[in-house]
């Protein structure tokens, strides 16, 4: 794994992270209790800070960036999917970004929601909490139910379990 100080940013991670080996931290990046970055993941606080909260994970390939005056900050419980992009934005508590989705600077998403695989949302989004989000760029879907809201909530639990078991089968850190 590549940890990275620059220009006097330097990553700040708890303890109990699990970070792949293949995986890139950059700058001001502060991972809470239980986070886990996947193979190939990238977190980039180089002009601004990037904040994930307890128990979220940036999956495998997943992109972070932070532009000058664009912090990202990612609530816990969240869940960054496969090749996801992040600029800029906001993800509140229980969120889940879809596979290859796009969320551009200044965009704000509520607490529960689900941003679908392959959406893109453009700068300034606001998306009310528990509600889905579709298509390019991203549209109101409907709202989520209380079943997507657990899913996401045992699929965070899940992914944690594994990240435990990865670190512990010979993981770096």
């Amino acid at each position: 794994m590549a940890i990275r100080s620059i220009g006097g940013r330097t990553p700040r991670i708890s303890d109990h992270v699990f970070i792949d080996e293949s995986a890139v931290i950059i700058g001001d990046v502060e991972l809470s209790e239980g986070c886990s970055v996947w193979p190939g993941a990238v977190i980039r606080a180089d002009d601004d800070s990037v904040s994930i909260g307890e128990g979220s994970a940036i999956m495998d390939m997943a992109f972070a960036e932070a532009p000058k005056g664009k912090p990202v900050m990612i609530g816990p419980g969240c869940i960054v999917s496969h090749g996801a992009r992040l600029h800029g934005c906001v993800l509140k508590e229980g969120v889940l970004v879809g596979i290859g989705a796009i969320v551009l600077d200044g965009v704000s998403i509520g607490k529960g929601s689900i941003i679908a695989a392959g959406t893109v949302l453009t700068p300034d989004t606001n998306v009310p909490e528990n509600t889905m989000m579709a298509g390019v760029p991203g549209r109101v879907l409907r709202n989520t139910t209380e079943e997507e809201r657990q899913t996401i909530h045992e699929e965070v639990r899940n992914v944690r379990e594994k990240a435990l078991r990865y670190k512990t089968d010979h993981a770096p850190r």
